[in-house]
């Protein structure tokens, strides 16, 4: 191993401080697979990314004297020192390449909802095993100012004062630091519009509801279902605000809207009554194809529907469908564009599973069929290595090849397709 171009591992000690450990390289993980991190696998870890120390687990890294692989128990420099691996939370985006490389403890859970992305020390700097896949600075902090999110929090208070919505969104960017509701009091880009309250999946990683107490989730759900009227607007004050400007519905602190569909089908029509302007977009798990066509006849403009994986058995595992199945998936794609719609996937990667053989292979076949515009790459937030394991139970994975190579293959056979991580406004389909 070439010490000069290898990135050095890190790890932190109980107290939760990071420190390099001198003579071993980085890691990262792709399901069972190991990469040793090299300069040209990482990049300087992207502003706004956050350190994870992962409890119950131990650091796997390359003794790079011995030329091996190895797991630490204990610091190599700090005998008896119990130390635990580090792992990045990325900035959007980035999509990790590689996920933190670790063994768990016999009695170690489930780590909390987020990703996992590999990560290093080189040059004076942290480094990350990332792939940036849009340069947009959506979510950028820097551009989120606390003091101007609550003047336009008091602002919105003054034109929406009995808006319900308004006041969900006010938790949501304060409590939560949600960036979207952010930029909603802020005037920026997107704006969230959460409706319902149900879901006809039972996602693995679901952020808003987690029923078995496996895990935990990390904001609470809409208690309520906001009317036609206070959707509107909410809706119309971004939209008469802000250029280009984009409402969503589909949050991480709802289910899905399609199972609030006649309520977002009025309020669709109040929005477009009012305005040509602005993109509405929906974010769903497109369950419900038909009534997808009434919100598209409405005056919805985009959708962006949710996969983990083109195999049917992977997608059962991690979404749990409750009342659907894969086919109203691909029947909704199909729908949105046969009706010239802008159709993005919000793909939920995560290396060993979205760069297995058997999931590029159908994954090509589904683009061939399904020929979506956009597919937005989301680093799955689930634990990398359980997660890896409940796909393995549903169906084959053999060896990864990469998630660079994954991208680039998809660039080399769909060059229409477009690859992102935000919901693009329609000035720009």
């Amino acid at each position: 191993m070439d010490r000069d171009i290898a990135v050095t591992a890190v790890a932190a000690n109980a107290d939760g401080e990071i420190f390099e450990l001198e003579g071993y390289a980085a890691v990262g993980m792709a399901g069972s697979s190991l990469v040793i991190l090299t300069r040209d696998k990482t990049e300087t870890m992207p502003f706004g990314g956050e350190f994870m120390r992962l409890p119950d687990r131990v650091p796997l890294v390359f003794n790079l004297s011995q030329n091996r692989f190895e797991t630490l128990t204990k610091n190599p420099h700090q005998p008896g020192e119990p130390i635990f691996p580090v792992a990045a939370f990325n900035s959007p985006g980035y999509v990790n390449s590689y996920t933190c490389a670790y063994e768990e403890g016999a009695d170690a859970d489930y780590l909390p909802l987020f990703s996992y992305g590999a990560m290093g020390w080189d040059n004076g700097e942290f480094c990350s095993a990332v792939i940036q896949v849009d340069r947009e600075r959506r979510q950028d902090l820097r551009l989120m100012n606390l003091e101007k999110v609550k003047a336009g929090i008091k602002a919105m208070e003054i034109r929406l004062p009995e808006n319900r919505l308004r006041q969900h969104l006010e938790k949501c960017a304060i409590e939560y630091g949600c960036p979207a509701a952010k930029n909603f009091f802020i005037g920026r880009c997107e704006a969230p519009l959460p409706v319902s309250q149900n879901c006809n999946a039972r996602c693995l990683g679901c952020i808003s509801l987690q029923k078995e107490g496996v895990m935990s989730a990390p904001q609470e759900r809409i208690g309520f279902t906001p009317t036609p009227e206070e959707i509107a607007g909410v809706a119309l004050a971004h939209m008469r605000k802000v250029d280009q400007s984009i409402v969503s519905f589909g949050q991480g602190c709802e289910g899905d809207p399609l199972l609030a569909g006649p309520v977002v089908l009025k309020a669709i029509e109040r929005i477009r009554s009012a305005t040509d302007q602005g993109t509405i977009n929906m974010n769903t798990n497109g369950s419900r194809p038909e009534m997808l066509k009434e919100l598209f006849d409405a005056g919805l403009d985009s959708i962006r529907v949710s996969i983990n994986s083109v195999q049917e058995p992977c997608y059962n595992a991690y979404f749990r469908p409750g009342g659907y199945g894969f086919q109203e998936v691909r029947e909704s794609i199909d729908t949105a564009l046969r009706m010239n719609k802008f159709v993005s996937l919000n793909y939920l990667n995560c290396p060993g599973v979205t760069d297995a053989p058997e999931e590029i292979a159908l994954f090509d076949e589904f683009l061939t069929q399904h020929p979506v515009h956009l597919i937005q790459w989301r680093n799955l937030n689930f634990d990398p290595l359980r997660y890896w394991k409940h796909m393995c139970d549903a169906a084959p994975l053999g060896a990864p090849v990469g998630m660079k190579m994954v991208l680039k293959q998809i660039r080399n056979r769909f060059p229409a397709v477009k690859h992102g991580y935000f919901n693009p406004p329609k000035e720009k389909f």
